[in-house]
């Protein structure tokens, strides 16, 4: 049956209905809801047998027996009250009810911690770590609100020797920590064994700095590769000792580097003019269908195929003269020549200024040099 048949309307008296009647007399009908004193509005006519109006929600029983009585047909075609509100929400409770629960359990489940995850370092065994939490009364299925992070962080370094730093955070469902393990310096063993300190390269010193030994240069002195410059001795004349020598000499160093690269140059430039062979290919032997054989003095040559049919395009070109750009040239190689000094560089030599020339020419060279501090000291008793 209809719809709203599902639902006692003797419950919901306040609403208005649209309903469609088919009649062979709809004029009759009409006058029988009058007599029953059911009230109508916006009576529409839509054809000879069919009429559409406008009742009372209460009225609805009544119209549904004139209608059995008349042999008419009514259809519900429209609806509007509380009622109807009424009904649509009992539908749909169900759903509401579900999702209200939904996100309540949802919501429930976030305030407490299902993970931990630890990560540790060296010797610590993320294990010791989890038993040491339970006996804190923290565990999968602990609430949020019971724990304390920072006393978390304070209790594990309280109760581990070994831990040299810890960090414990709550990141939604999961309790993560983090744990680094104490590590004991390494032993250093001193050489006392009596050496000099030389040059390992050319330069110019600007300071001199000893711990152990007789610097034999000052500032201001040129020196060379191999050339002595603290000695590994100690104490007043008539009165010295040897030492391990020990210290810095700062020197200004040089570095260079050079290129020739041409400016100007030649290029292959398509004309437009090209040519097309056609050919079939059957067990790795190619079959020409068009096949052009007088090919142009030079030209570019791309091949395509699909499945056992192929094309050979040939494209003519000519060589033409490319005018380069020196100033860009000479500054994009220099650049280059400059990153690759900079590269074999130790990181403790300071680059102090660069210098970059060319020599016009049919080829241009350029050259890049770069000044810098360094220390050049190193002992002896070492390969230089």
């Amino acid at each position: 049956m209809r719809e709203t048949d599902r639902f006692s309307f003797k419950n919901y008296r306040n609403g208005i209905i649209l309903i469609e009647i088919q009649s062979l007399i709809p004029e009759k009908f009409i006058n029988l809801m009058w007599e029953n004193g059911i009230y109508m509005k916006n009576i529409r006519k839509k054809s000879i047998t069919t009429m559409t109006m406008k009742i009372n929600l209460k009225d609805y029983d009544k119209v549904e027996y004139i209608a059995k009585k008349t042999d008419a047909r009514i259809k519900i075609i429209g609806r509007r009250g509380i009622a109807f509100f009424v009904i649509k929400l009992k539908k749909k409770i169900t759903l509401v009810s579900g999702i209200i629960l939904f996100v309540a359990v949802i919501y429930c489940l976030s305030t407490f911690v299902w993970k931990i995850e630890i990560d540790s370092s060296g010797e610590i065994a993320p294990y010791r770590i989890r038993q040491q939490l339970k006996s804190y009364g923290i565990k999968p299925g602990t609430n949020k609100s019971k724990i304390d992070v920072y006393s978390v962080e304070k209790d594990l370094m309280r109760d581990n020797d070994d831990i040299m730093w810890v960090k414990v955070r709550l990141q939604g469902s999961e309790l993560n920590i983090n744990v680094v393990e104490k590590k004991s310096p390494p032993d250093i063993s001193e050489d006392n064994t009596p050496c000099n300190l030389v040059a390992k390269k050319d330069g110019k010193v600007l300071r001199v700095y000893t711990t152990l030994g007789t610097p034999v240069v000052k500032a201001g002195d040129e020196v060379k590769k191999g050339q002595l410059l603290v000695k590994g001795e100690q104490g007043i004349e008539g009165s010295s000792y040897s030492v391990h020598a020990a210290g810095y000499v700062i020197c200004s160093t040089m570095y260079e580097s050079s290129a020739l690269v041409k400016i100007n140059g030649v290029k292959d430039v398509r004309t437009g003019r090209k040519m097309d062979n056609y050919y079939i290919n059957l067990g790795g032997k190619k079959i020409y269908l068009k096949k052009d054989n007088d090919k142009f003095n030079k030209y570019d040559r791309i091949e395509e195929s699909k499945f056992i049919f192929g094309r050979e395009t040939y494209f003519e070109v000519k060589r033409k003269m490319i005018k380069g750009d020196a100033q860009k040239i000479v500054k994009d190689t220099g650049e280059k020549l400059y990153k690759n000094i900079c590269s074999n560089l130790d990181k403790s030599v300071k680059i102090v200024n660069k210098n970059i020339t060319y020599e016009p020419g049919e080829s241009y060279k350029v050259k890049v040099q770069v000044t810098a501090e360094e220390n050049i000291a190193v002992s002896d008793a070492e390969p230089k």
